[in-house]
């Protein structure tokens, strides 16, 4: 009876150790704190302290918590974060490879062909290899992808190409913008959380801002009445990352609880989101108070083409952005996406 207390005893005190020395790990995100993405993750990564039985923790920081949007690599390779999800365009200006596998505008058809690239066919890797050459031995990429095609949000009908000459409008850096600045508009990069309050005084006329959900969460509905949607480009691809010396101290089975985490989160995200965003459509249209624009596929193909013009320009900048191109490009052809 005695040995048994003991032992009891004993598995109580290393549990209390497990716990006292539980590793939260601190990642920012792209969006504001309570829209719908900063949300959906706080909540679905609850579940790492569940599957690691307590050993680790995940805190969902939302944009600028502890640095800028564009910062946030430098952070986490420097151990100010553990780690980040956020767009990967947002990097564009340290090498255009950034840009070409942050959103390869007008490229794929699906987010889930996006999120198959990156994850099985060759986009996590070519993530890894530019992080390798720029920040050696300081990032591990975990994985990357969409959550959905993005709808554009407006403040004035956009109904073709020809409708983007002279438009004010908020753009990613880099691919995006270059995109959009050929097609007539004139792009600036804003943070997503000052998007709304840069719609409301007119400082752009509409918003590459994120999927529909997220958007009608943000409230850009109240302001943006000719929202367009499926969006007219591609859709931002996110990264995963996690600083390497936090990655080395991880047992196996913390590490393969974020590998499996990260991957079932994003597709479950990318399901959600796109569900929700039907539903909310419907009410929309339903309701009447917005003009939801489809463009036409004969407008889609004029911007696809002009897509393509940034595509080679952006690939002829860099040795990574180069092989970044042919990596995406390669995935493209085997899934009959290009020729």
């Amino acid at each position: 009876m005695k040995k048994s207390l003991l032992a009891l005893v004993a598995g109580v005190m290393v549990l209390g150790s497990g716990v006292a020395d539980a590793k939260t790990l601190k990642f920012q995100i792209s969006s504001k704190s309570g829209d719908w993405a900063h949300n959906y993750l706080t909540e679905n990564w609850k579940q790492l302290e569940v599957v690691t039985e307590g050993s680790l923790k995940m805190d969902v920081l939302p944009t600028k918590a502890v640095v800028p949007h564009r910062e946030t690599i430098d952070a986490v390779a420097n151990g100010i974060l553990d780690g980040d999800m956020n767009a990967i365009a947002y990097f564009a200006g340290r090498d255009p490879a950034f840009a070409i596998m942050g959103d390869l505008i007008a490229g794929y058809d699906t987010p889930d062909q996006y999120q198959e690239y990156c994850m099985h066919g060759g986009g996590k890797e070519m993530l890894q290899k530019i992080y390798d050459s720029l920040m050696p031995g300081k990032i591990k990429v975990l994985g990357c992808g969409p959550y959905g095609k993005e709808a554009f949000v407006s403040t004035v009908p956009i109904r073709g190409v020809a409708d983007l000459k002279g438009l004010k409008l908020r753009s990613p850096e880099g691919l995006a913008a270059d995109v959009f600045r050929r097609a007539g508009a004139s792009p600036s990069s804003i943070p997503f959380s000052e998007v709304y309050t840069s719609l409301e005084k007119g400082i752009v006329d509409a918003a590459d801002a994120s999927v529909y959900i997220n958007n009608h969460a943000s409230g850009f509905h109240k302001i943006a009445k000719y929202p367009l949607y499926p969006g007219i480009h591609s859709m931002a691809n996110l990264q995963t990352i996690i600083n390497k010396r936090v990655w080395d101290k991880m047992s196996a089975s913390e590490k393969a609880a974020m590998e499996s985490l990260t991957y079932s989160i994003w597709a479950s995200k990318l399901r959600d989101s796109r569900l929700e965003g039907l539903d909310q459509v419907a009410k929309d249209k339903a309701a009447g108070d917005l003009t939801i624009i489809n463009w036409s596929t004969e407008e889609r193909k004029k911007f696809r083409e002009i897509a393509v013009e940034s595509w080679n320009a952006f690939a002829a900048k860099s040795p990574l952005a180069k092989e970044a191109l042919e990596s995406n490009l390669s995935y493209m052809r085997k899934i009959g996406l290009l020729d």
